[in-house]
């Protein structure tokens, strides 16, 4: 009964974010100048549900637009308009980026001039300097945050550090990240990156005890269950801060989570993030752009606006799995920044379609098809 339940949830789910094939064919008036007996794609699409909904994928799948960053509207289209979108970039990139690229500046001028001191010489102090570390690193997250006119609201009680709780978020871009961590210093599950970012988290971040992982390397999995685990039981670490989607997905949907953050055992505190898009879109699509250029994107914008729920704390009810539990605290943070569920899982963005995944379909075609035959 559960299982079907949970079925019919994700299909209703699909149905309701399908895109509307009447949209995209021939209005009525269109279709009447057509000759008679000339076969058209709406008697084509009507034969069989399969074709209709492969049309659709065609058009506009649910999974390709979790991953879509939608461009703004131009405003800039008239005589009047046009001079003042020109003030506005002169002053966006000639003003605004610099003061900003200095604030940047100063504010790793200051986190360097201390951090190195107090990673060095407190090594025999560990508590004063894990400490101090974690001031630190919020100070430079603070920075980074002035350095795009952040403008964030946090609603609900600042995270504390205890034992058994883990904080679970949507994840929309890498500054998710640095707009939690100038408020409170998380321990983050994140992907090893390379560059800079990449020198960050192997330095500074590891200061604060973030956890990385590699999504190619399956001995990955097992060290960081283990590293998660043995985190959430020290009462004096960092709060335990994960993105269970796996991936950046673009602040209108939330896809799958992953079930390793609720079944560690310990308490889940769900975070929801929206963004406000009336300046830039925070949405950071790795496969197209750098997050050195989606940060000068956000740098050169007027400001990055933004909402932080800390939700109320959940725990495994009795009879509930890990996966139930995870979409429990999906639909939590769903309803809560406006988002639409979506039943795909992110990392097929990093793969091809399994083999059992296509069987499946295929089956269900043949299926509809016997039963037509049979009908006949």
């Amino acid at each position: 009964m559960g299982s079907t339940g949970k079925l019919n949830s994700s299909s209703s789910e699909l149905d309701l974010d399908r895109p509307n094939i009447e949209d995209y064919l021939p209005s009525g008036s269109s279709i009447q100048q057509e000759p008679h007996g000339k076969l058209r794609l709406r008697d084509l699409l009507d034969i069989s549900p399969t074709l209709s909904e492969a049309a659709g994928a065609i058009v506009d799948d649910s999974f390709t637009r979790c991953f879509k960053s939608n461009p703004p509207e131009p405003w800039n289209w008239n005589v009047y308009l046009f001079p003042l979108w020109c003030f506005g970039v002169v002053v966006r990139y000639l003003v605004l980026f610099p003061a900003r690229v200095l604030v940047l500046t100063i504010g790793w001028i200051i986190f360097l001039s201390s951090f190195i001191p107090v990673h060095f010489l407190l090594k025999g102090h560990d508590k004063w300097r894990k400490k101090i570390e974690r001031f630190l690193v919020e100070i430079i997250c603070s920075f980074f945050v002035a350095s795009w006119t952040g403008v964030v609201k946090y609603h609900g009680p600042r995270p504390s550090i205890r034992p058994k709780q883990v904080f679970v978020a949507n994840h929309t871009s890498m500054i998710d990240f640095i707009i939690l961590e100038q408020m409170t210093a998380f321990a983050v599950i994140m992907q090893k990156h390379p560059g800079w970012v990449g020198l960050l988290q192997s330095t500074i971040l590891e200061s604060v005890g973030c956890i990385w992982f590699n999504r190619s390397e399956a001995k990955d999995r097992e060290i960081v269950a283990k590293k998660l685990r043995d985190h959430v039981q020290g009462a004096d670490n960092n709060p335990l801060l994960i993105f269970p989607e796996g991936t950046c997905v673009n602040n209108h949907y939330t896809v799958m989570f992953k079930k390793g953050a609720f079944e560690l055992g310990c308490t889940v505190c769900p975070v929801a993030i929206k963004y406000n898009k009336i300046f830039v879109d925070a949405f950071w699509n790795s496969r197209k752009q750098s997050f050195t250029m989606h940060l000068l994107q956000l740098m050169t914008s007027w400001a990055v606006v933004c909402d932080v729920w800390y939700l109320e704390p959940q725990t495994l009810r009795p009879g509930e799995t890990p996966i139930e539990f995870a979409e429990r605290v999906r639909d939590i943070i769903s309803v809560r920044a406006g988002l639409k569920k979506v039943p795909w899982d992110g990392y097929l963005k990093y793969s091809r379609p399994s083999p059992k995944h296509r069987e499946r379909k295929q089956q269900n075609f043949a299926d509809s098809v016997l039963r037509r035959l049979e009908e006949k």
